[in-house]
């Protein structure tokens, strides 16, 4: 994709070649920008280097100024500025020629305002010193390692707003993410599906059933505060 602007527009994200969301952020794009833009768009939800590939691609074809469109929805201020060093590195002396901006797959219309708007791009030359350990590379600290299954059958049941509530309860309760507390992980299906929403808590390896809000709450103040298990909710194989 090309503007008045920019000789080259790459869009990067995940989950932009596969599945439902790849196909209806795809037929979005498509009738806003043309068919074109398909061939500009970047999976990164199995690693960056298809993006580093493609943009050294652009580099070596003189395709400059080149504007970054980030569509990660979990992206944020310190992935950006990680995303421009990693291009201040790999543009070197044409850097200041590379831009990057974070951008909204699922708002096509604010994401072309956003692309004719060099104000609100960032350029690669000047980056943010950048943390020398993020977040994101610690493990959380937690007495209680929780997977929640997040798979269609236990979505169906209501897992999503199940999910919402525990970290809630659990954020009330000074339990999350604490060194006597919980990290929470969603997981795709665990089985068993027809026993669900599926939720298991190491230690101790139980697997409880949590049909509703009740049962996640009374799952937070015994099993995460109170430290004991409640067997009525435990699946049986």
């Amino acid at each position: 994709m090309k503007t008045d602007t920019y000789a080259r527009v790459l869009l990067a994200g995940p989950d932009l070649n596969q599945g439902s969301f790849a196909e209806l952020s795809r037929r979005k794009l498509s009738e806003r920008f043309g068919a074109a833009v398909l061939d500009h768009l970047c999976d990164t939800g199995a690693g960056y280097e298809p993006l580093w590939t493609r943009v050294r691609s652009c580099l070596e074809a003189g395709e400059l100024p080149l504007l970054l469109v980030d569509l990660d929805p979990l992206g944020g201020s310190q992935q950006l500025d990680w995303l421009r060093d990693r291009f201040k590195t790999l543009a070197g002396t044409q850097a200041e020629r590379v831009f990057v901006c974070a951008g909204d797959a699922g708002d096509v219309a604010a994401l072309a305002a956003l692309i004719q708007q060099p104000d609100r791009h960032l350029g690669c030359v000047e980056v943010p010193q950048l943390p020398s350990a993020h977040a994101w590379s610690c493990i959380p600290p937690h007495q209680y390692r929780v997977l929640l299954c997040n798979g269609p059958r236990c979505t169906r049941r209501g897992a999503l707003p199940l999910w919402k509530l525990l970290r809630e309860e659990l954020k009330a309760a000074g339990r999350l993410e604490t060194e006597d507390g919980v990290h929470i992980t969603r997981t795709q299906c665990q089985f068993p599906c027809d026993q669900g929403p599926t939720l298991s808590v190491y230690p101790p390896g139980a697997w409880y059933q949590v049909r509703d809000e009740a049962d996640v709450r009374r799952l937070v103040q015994e099993q995460f505060v109170a430290g004991r298990e409640v067997a009525e909710l435990i699946m049986r194989g």
